[in-house]
């Protein structure tokens, strides 16, 4: 790309807008040129805004520490610095479908990491490996905006990578039921062990509408385009719960399958490691390499070891095996706010850039 695009965050200060500012730092593609939040950090530089709050382990990027930040209330204002943002507002799932909407219909593409918009039904939510054919959907959205370049595009819940991409791998030997625990850490509540000490030494079996989400989601990914609105598949069922663990980042699953057809361990394996999809043909710079890794050792995949495979965008895959209720039962291992959130968000701008969906504005 000759000229990087002009990338916003909206929601910069919290914890995945930070996340999307490092990610952004040096990347070949995008340039921050605006952070935007609430107005009560309207105004100060982006450094002074954060405080003492940055979460991230690397250092805030020098590239951003004197951009002034700007209300994120300001469409306008906001649109006119931009190509297309990156949207991880803190409001309520109302105030964020208004606000995308509103920055959509500014003629800035939205790529967002909320949940607000996971159901309207011309928004594409997309895993770019498993369903980029969605995006098609986007010109639709764009008839029903009245735009020309402003759309919204979503990335799904963090819960799901564990698990969702192992089961797209084995499509073919028609997964029909499928039972998941997954044991989520406490950054994919935006928080740190300083924020929430009475997380250390303990599980918390309840995460406010994860459960759901965890279920729903999949389906989405694996469903069609019919007149303009994606139609969830309507399998296999799925039934989740979901607990918090004293982690730092990194969401494990433990996973019990039933198939109709009848695949051997080697099979599933085979499918899994060889499991491919456009990020990697097209050699998109967040791509990993290697999507779904297996590990063979009995206690792998572990948080300590695994979580950054393929710079946290790799899934980590082990203890495939058969099981005496279901036909297999496996662990997966997803990094929550690289590929699950911040990280997932821009393969998804990339690919969309890749497409020309998103372009500078001349």
């Amino acid at each position: 790309m000759e000229k990087k695009l002009k990338a916003g965050v909206l929601g910069a200060t919290g914890m995945v807008g930070q996340r999307f500012v490092t990610l952004l730092e040096n990347h070949p593609w995008y340039e921050v040129t605006a952070v935007a939040a609430s107005p009560r950090s309207a105004g100060k530089t982006y450094e002074e805004a954060v405080g003492g709050r940055w979460k991230m382990e690397s250092p805030m990027p020098e590239a951003v520490k004197n951009l002034t930040v700007m209300n994120v209330n300001e469409v306008e204002k906001v649109s006119s610095e931009v190509d297309m943002v990156f949207s991880a507002v803190d409001m309520s799932k109302d105030e964020i479908r208004a606000i995308e909407e509103a920055y959509a219909r500014a003629e800035v593409p939205v790529v967002s990491n909320n949940s607000a918009h996971r159901w309207t039904p011309d928004v594409p939510m997309v895993v770019p490996e498993i369903n980029p054919e969605h995006f098609q959907v986007i010109e639709f959205q764009k008839k029903r905006l009245g735009t020309q370049s402003g759309f919204i595009a979503v990335k799904p819940n963090c819960s799901i990578q564990s698990y969702a991409p192992v089961l797209t791998a084995w499509k073919e030997f028609e997964p029909y039921e499928v039972v998941a625990t997954t044991y989520q850490a406490i950054s994919g509540a935006g928080k740190t062990f300083k924020d929430w000490p009475e997380m250390v030494g303990n599980i918390i079996p309840y995460i406010g509408g994860e459960e759901e989400k965890s279920e729903q989601e999949p389906l989405r990914l694996w469903g069609t385009i019919e007149n303009g609105q994606i139609v969830k598949a309507l399998e296999p069922a799925i039934t989740c719960q979901c607990i918090r663990v004293p982690i730092l980042n990194g969401h494990t699953a433990a996973v019990f399958v039933k198939f109709r057809k009848n695949p051997t361990k080697e099979e599933l394996i085979e499918r899994m490691v060889s499991f491919r999809g456009l990020p990697q043909e097209l050699k998109l710079p967040s791509a990993p390499r290697q999507f779904i890794q297996y590990l063979e050792e009995d206690n792998r995949p572990q948080i300590t070891q695994d979580v950054n495979f393929e710079n946290g965008m790799g899934i980590s895959v082990g203890r495939l095996r058969k099981d005496t209720v279901y036909d297999y039962k496996f662990v997966g291992l997803s990094h929550n706010t690289l590929r699950g959130a911040a990280g997932g968000a821009v393969l998804c701008a990339e690919l969309l850039t890749a497409q020309g969906y998103i372009r500078a504005k001349n």
